[in-house]
């Protein structure tokens, strides 16, 4: 709605119950016959004999009460009071009148987010993101005998925030992403013989605590395959990446078309 000059002030507006002067200074408020608290003389209009009378000169608030300078006659007569509104108080705010703007919450403030308990801003819904997941293409990935090695998964079919390298292989944690993840990955390893040993690990920072390491004696020869799953609490720049380790005696190879390596972050 468009107004021509000043728009009207909104106020919690009362006209108060009739009162019937007599030989006092001091009446109750009340509207409906519930006790009205004015907060100030200042916010009240009061008719006396067809008179406004004069705020603080006229008549004060005390509490629910009004008193008047002096006392008052059963002659007089108390024509209306008026309370505009308590001080600072809008009254019943009018549908459509608060926007975002006004709102105190922190956050991003836009179609795609909701206001929550805590006066932020979230996503809803929100995403699992930063979530990867990396495979081998090419050429099936070789692993030197009795070394730790970094399996090289060197393309990412999924890659949302951008934390998976495919030229290093592995996955760091982006700038505000800290928190709870999950992280899986699998391979296959040809021509492996009785009494080797494969270690295949889901390592975050090459070591500590987080090392999570899948230990196998092979019994006979075969094709080798394991998969493993890990959830770990990370801290911004900490990396995850996928190491393997086997004592063959020469050097092995884990299948290109076998191999992956992917990881979300868990919403909490």
């Amino acid at each position: 709605m468009a107004y021509l000059g000043r728009q009207p002030i909104i106020g919690n507006y009362q006209v108060l119950d009739a009162i019937t002067a007599t030989t006092t200074d001091t009446y109750a408020l009340t509207k409906n016959s519930v006790a009205v608290y004015p907060q100030t003389p200042a916010n009240c209009i009061v008719s006396l004999n067809g008179v406004i009378q004069a705020p603080f000169d006229s008549y004060t608030i005390s509490g629910s009460n009004i008193v008047f300078a002096s006392a008052l006659t059963g002659s007089d007569s108390i024509d209306f009071i008026t309370v505009l509104g308590d001080v600072l108080n809008v009254g019943t705010v009018s549908d459509g009148t608060i926007g975002l703007a006004k709102l105190s919450a922190t956050g991003t403030k836009d179609a795609t987010t909701f206001l929550r308990g805590d006066n932020t801003f979230a996503s809803a819904g929100e995403s699992n993101t930063p979530a990867f997941l990396a495979y081998i293409t090419g050429s099936d990935f070789s692993v030197s005998n009795a070394t730790w090695t970094t399996i090289g998964f060197n393309n990412a079919i999924v890659n949302n925030g951008s934390g998976f390298d495919t030229g290093t292989y592995k996955f760091t944690v982006p700038s505000g992403q800290n928190g709870l993840y999950s992280f899986s990955a699998g391979f296959q390893m040809e021509s492996m013989a009785s009494g080797n040993t494969i270690e295949f690990s889901i390592m975050v920072n090459q070591a500590g605590s987080y090392q999570s390491t899948i230990s196998d004696i092979i019994s006979a020869s075969q094709t080798f395959k394991r998969t493993t799953t890990r959830i770990v609490n990370l801290s911004v720049a900490d990396y995850v990446e996928v190491r393997i380790y086997q004592n063959s005696g020469g050097t092995r190879s884990v299948s290109a078309n076998s191999a992956y390596f992917g990881g979300y972050k868990i919403i909490e």
